[in-house]
């Protein structure tokens, strides 16, 4: 999976960059070997300004393309490391959901 990173409003620190291919890049495992060759996250991370000092400050979004198939999820959060597990979580789910309906439209041709 080619994954792309982007920061605004943020220094990307070593350490961000690798929490991201980690927690994003684990993403591939539920995906067939010709979907990971296919795939392409693009990861922003951000605080909405430089100003905000409270409340929600970090936010997260992940745009996964997989051949023609596009996932999307955004999450706000007072840590950064938690609003991007809320978004790996959410593109877990939508792959997963996306998977079923097609076992189930196999299923119904089979039938």
């Amino acid at each position: 999976m080619k994954l792309i990173l982007h920061a605004k409003n943020l220094d990307l620190t070593p350490s961000i960059r690798a929490f991201v291919d980690e927690k994003i890049g684990s993403i591939s495992k539920f995906l067939r070997p010709a979907e990971n060759s296919l795939a392409e996250a693009r990861v922003e991370v951000a605080k909405p300004s430089k100003h905000h000092k409270s409340g929600f400050v970090y936010y997260a979004e992940v745009n996964l393309k997989i051949g023609s198939q596009f996932f999307r999820a955004e999450a706000e959060h007072l840590d950064l490391h938690t609003a991007i597990n809320f978004t790996r979580d959410e593109i877990e789910r939508q792959i997963k959901e996306h998977k079923e309906k097609r076992r189930e439209a196999r299923r119904a041709e089979k039938s």
